[in-house]
């Protein structure tokens, strides 16, 4: 007899924590299970004392099949207790933002993206960044959280275009402020 495929089973180790909750009526058990802390990994620092985290796995699906090493990417505001689920449309949104205030400026952290895009550490590139005020979200957030996501990408489509399918939209933008010049 032939062992049968479970679905949507892998093989993954797992760091876990002891959590203990008994089970209570309804309303009481939702509200203890609401209470179960957030788990994530601090990946970056923000000198502003927000963090960049990723809580794996991330729950993504394709064609009904999780992928099991994706990872969410959060900007964490220790002092507020948030999370920002930062998304290619509100970094693109950012960037748009820039650049109708200031081209350059714009056109600067595209390029510091470029970089990050090709692999380089952001905390390099902001070492010799030549910008201090922007508009928006601090240059720094946008590079160390693009690391994770491009990171993300590559993972959920290992076979397809991974962190070019965002770039693509960043380059369309570069070339939309470029004309404006």
């Amino acid at each position: 007899m032939t062992k049968r495929e479970k679905k949507n089973q892998y093989k993954h180790s797992i760091d876990l924590k002891t959590l203990k909750i008994p089970n209570a009526p309804r309303k009481q058990f939702c509200k203890d299970l609401e209470g179960i802390p957030y788990r994530g990994y601090e990946v970056e620092q923000l000198h502003d004392g927000r963090k960049i985290v990723i809580a794996k796995p991330g729950g993504k699906s394709v064609f009904g099949k999780p992928k099991k090493e994706d990872f969410f990417v959060w900007v964490y505001d220790p002092k507020e207790e948030s999370l920002w689920q930062i998304t290619h449309k509100q970094i693109l949104e950012d960037l748009e933002l820039k650049g109708q205030k200031d081209a350059s400026i714009a056109l600067k952290v595209i390029n510091y993206l470029k970089r990050v895009h090709r692999g380089e550490e952001p905390e390099e590139i902001l070492s010799d960044a030549e910008i201090d005020d922007v508009p928006g979200e601090p240059v720094e957030i946008l590079l160390k959280s693009y690391k994770w996501i491009w990171g993300q990408e590559d993972v959920n489509y290992p076979d397809g275009r991974g962190r070019d399918m965002s770039m693509d939209s960043i380059l369309e933008l570069e070339r939309e402020i470029q004309k404006r010049e």
